[in-house]
């Protein structure tokens, strides 16, 4: 693995990108794909990417939860990073990756701030914004006279793709960069994608952490809808990448499914004293609630609108109930109003819709959900 070449450009050095992406690379070229190795860009500080330097890019990922009924509990070693760069201080190094011929790919997962600008300047020395640190890298692939790499941004915003080549591009504009590098930008492949993998932090008692820092956990579930682009270079092939012409669907299905029983549990469960989901969908009557409302309302309102819903509400369940994982109550309260009129009310409306009738369980929960929290 260490004689292929860095073929991937990755924004982001956290730990999703590193339990997810970086993994499956890393996984592939062991299957003897030879998708090649990755050169991470960490933009906030530098200790993750020093972390990294320090041990080769490699570090474990430990893989704990449910799967198919089975408690899993596996260490997977990922060894698919090469090095890594601190924007601040390297990035002349960041723009001679963005001119290797080696390049294929550039992959991307950035903090909150996404795609918002930062009154980026075309004379700044780096880039402050991570689409304006997207276009000098492209700008400086195009001044190399190298072809367009494929750009795949992983951030959980619907329409990645669209909204990311759009801010790129009218920067562009506004940066009056040549005629000929925005034809050039117009025509790279962006690709839209769904990630999904809960990732936490560095496991407190494992005994890795003694001799591997950098140690993260992550649930046995992984899925990866990524568009599926003519002009794409990104060729890996793995278990958890569904390629397709429309990543929609896929968003459709995690909103209204899984991400709706977040919130539609918390409703129920946070009056009741529970503060950790796996607390409250292993109670035998929130349990069962929770699945009469999969099954008897949110996934026949999607069945024949997304693929595999069903399945999908399955390993919702599963997953809700992972016993390595505390996921708090607290968390998914955040924009909780917003959350009840994206995840919980469109299904009650279509459910009316389709059926002709009211949807029992969501209009209760939303009737709840819409007045204070207990």
């Amino acid at each position: 693995m260490p004689s292929l070449p860095e073929t991937i450009l990755q924004f982001g050095s956290g730990r999703f990108l590193r339990a997810f992406a970086d993994l499956f690379v890393s996984q592939a070229n062991a299957a003897g794909q030879a998708v090649g190795r990755i050169v991470v860009v960490q933009s906030t500080g530098d200790g993750r990417a020093g972390g990294l330097n320090a041990q080769g890019g490699r570090y474990h990922v430990v893989v704990r939860g449910f799967e198919n009924g089975d408690v899993i509990d596996r260490v997977e070693l990922c060894e698919s990073i090469s090095r890594a760069l601190h924007a601040g201080s390297q990035w002349d190094e960041v723009l001679k990756v963005a001119r290797s011929p080696e390049l294929r790919t550039i992959l991307s997962n950035t903090t909150e701030a996404g795609y918002q600008l930062d009154g980026d300047l075309p004379t700044d020395a780096v880039p402050k914004s991570f689409p304006a640190k997207l276009l000098a890298v492209l700008r400086a692939r195009w001044s190399a006279g190298l072809p367009t790499p494929t750009v795949i941004p992983c951030e959980l915003i619907e329409g990645n793709a669209g909204l990311l080549k759009r801010v790129v591009l009218d920067l562009a504009a506004v940066w009056n960069e040549p005629a000929a590098f925005c034809e050039w930008l117009l025509n790279a492949p962006f690709l839209h994608t769904l990630v999904d993998r809960i990732v936490t932090g560095t496991p407190a008692d494992h005994p890795l952490l003694s001799t591997d820092p950098m140690v993260i956990v992550a649930e046995p579930f992984a899925f990866w809808a990524l568009e599926d682009h003519p002009d794409s270079q990104f060729h890996l092939q793995h278990p958890a990448i569904t390629r397709t012409a429309d990543v929609g669907p896929y968003f459709l299905r995690k909103v209204r499914i899984l991400n709706a029983a977040h919130t539609a549990l918390l409703i129920k469960a946070v009056p009741r004293g529970f503060t950790i989901v796996r607390d409250a969908v292993n109670d035998p009557e929130l349990g069962a609630w929770l699945q009469r409302l999969l099954n008897e309302e949110i996934v026949p309102t999607l069945e024949g609108r997304v693929e595999g819903a069903r399945r999908f509400a399955e390993q919702t369940a599963e997953r809700f109930k992972n016993p390595f994982l505390d996921h708090k109550f607290a968390d998914i309260a955040l924009h909780h109003e917003s959350k009840i009129r994206v995840r919980l009310i469109p299904t009650a409306t279509e459910f009316a819709a389709k059926f002709g009738r009211e949807a029992p369980l969501l209009a209760e929960v939303i009737r709840a959900g819409l007045a204070p929290l207990g």
